[in-house]
């Protein structure tokens, strides 16, 4: 068989493939776009897209309930029209994903194969009944949800966060196993949507990367909201009990008995089935491949982008990492990836944003440093919407100024933690905030505040 050869092939059209595509594209390259599932990757189909989607629905519901806190009355009780909601999440991911699929057609030299993608040598590629060719080849291929050994998992029906936007129903009761980001996300929303719910998390804390301050205020918000939480499980298995799933998590405990099981207990990368071995793509213990600062594998002429790289597990990191890649092959600016500050969010409501090192971290490294924070009822705004969990903190190195890290728990918190993040790249002293005039009332006002109150870390 003749292999079509293209200037570039790229398998996976998830947010760091599908720019790429149309980037390369731009400067007049032929390229080969792979992808096996759905075009936008986990972000539009599984991620981020549909689950906000939802996360808005469930505050909705929430502020409704608590109408009357700000002295709203309602005709009736507050209710969840669960298939309108999905609905409404398959409406928002679709009208995104067929966007992605209505740009990749109108570029003049790209090509969308629909097929799984495997290595035949270090520059071919086969899918399906084509063989493809090119001197570059950028992997893209994200990653799946993790299913552990654990005793009895194949004797019951799980979900994880991919088969969760696929539900028809309410479930009765949500047994969530896993204590992270995911999670919790989904954890509280379902409460919102008026499942009842059980978290289990092995670990000591919710939240396991976050600092036990930030993580003791996530278990308060949660079980604020009725949601049963179980940390420390040292023991967790399945079985079915009738119609329902008994989980046991603790011994001498008993078991949490749900209708359904979601399994929210890390990601693999998707990376066993590509062939790797016959292109010689090295890959680390947990099957990520192995990247250079500039995202180059072991085979020169393959780069490897987003989840599949291990080095960040967010859209965000994704698209930087196709920023980077594009940066050094078309615009000779050696971007990296050790340039870039780790930042994220986790959406429950309210939100944590996170940049920078965590207070551990910095104790860790043994330097001189500065801490400020404020609770969200010392928040004006918060105050005022009635939203006064959480609270905010600045990390600072004590000898040199320089912004070590954050974290806003609270009303916006996803937004408010870029003030700081942006001030991070910029390499400004803390001083640059202290003297920031911001806008009144929001929450991001009360950061040049905490700048100014710093005090020694113990």
């Amino acid at each position: 068989m003749t292999a079509k050869t293209f200037d570039a092939i790229i398998i996976g059209a998830g947010q760091a493939g599908t720019p790429l595509a149309g980037r390369l594209n731009a400067a007049g390259m032929s390229v080969a776009l792979i992808e096996r599932k759905l075009v936008g990757g986990t972000c539009v189909n599984t991620g981020c897209i549909p689950t906000k989607t939802m996360v808005a629905s469930a505050y909705a519901a929430h502020l409704a309930r608590r109408a009357a806190d700000y002295g709203v009355t309602l005709s009736g009780p507050v209710g969840v029209d669960y298939k309108a909601i999905k609905a409404r999440k398959d409406k928002v991911s679709g009208a995104s994903r067929t966007g992605l699929e209505t740009w990749i057609a109108g570029m003049d030299k790209c090509t969308l194969y629909r097929g799984h993608a495997r290595f035949e040598s270090a520059n071919t590629v086969r899918v399906g009944n084509d063989l493809l060719t090119a001197e570059k080849i950028f992997l893209n291929t994200g990653g799946r949800a993790s299913v552990p050994d654990l005793p009895g998992i194949h004797d019951i029906d799980y979900l994880t966060n991919s088969s969760m936007m696929d539900l028809e129903i309410l479930p009765r009761h949500l047994v969530v196993v896993g204590g992270s980001y995911i999670s919790l996300e989904f954890a509280q929303m379902f409460r919102r949507f008026g499942s009842e719910v059980t978290v289990i998390e092995k670990s000591p804390h919710l939240a396991g990367r976050e600092d036990e301050d930030v993580s003791a205020a996530i278990l308060l918000i949660l079980e604020n909201e009725g949601i049963a939480v179980h940390v420390g499980a040292d023991d967790i298995g399945f079985a079915k009990q009738g119609n329902d799933i008994a989980v046991t998590f603790s011994a001498g405990e008993p078991p949490a008995v749900g209708s359904h099981v979601l399994l929210a207990l890390g990601r693999t990368p998707n990376t066993d089935d590509l062939g790797l071995d016959k292109a010689g793509v090295a890959v680390d213990l947990r099957g990520f491949v192995t990247v250079d600062d500039q995202l180059r594998t072991s085979v020169p002429g393959i780069w490897a982008m987003g989840d599949c790289n291990g080095k960040g597990a967010f859209t965000h990191t994704s698209y930087n990492d196709y920023e980077i890649v594009a940066a050094n092959l078309l615009d000779n600016d050696p971007r990296k990836v050790s340039d870039r500050v780790e930042a994220y969010a986790l959406y429950i409501d309210p939100p944590l944003g996170r940049c920078g090192m965590t207070e551990a971290a910095v104790k860790k490294s043994g330097r001189k440093a500065l801490v400020g924070q404020r609770p969200m009822t010392r928040v004006g705004r918060a105050v005022e919407k009635g939203e006064t969990q959480g609270f905010m903190k600045i990390l600072v190195d004590a000898d040199t100024r320089e912004i070590l890290g954050c974290s806003v728990l609270g009303p916006g918190g996803d937004e408010a933690v870029h003030c700081v993040l942006d001030l991070m790249y910029a390499k400004a002293p803390v001083d640059t905030l202290a003297r920031a005039m911001h806008i009144h009332p929001t929450v991001s006002e009360l950061l040049p505040t905490i700048a100014q109150e710093l005090k020694p870390l113990v």
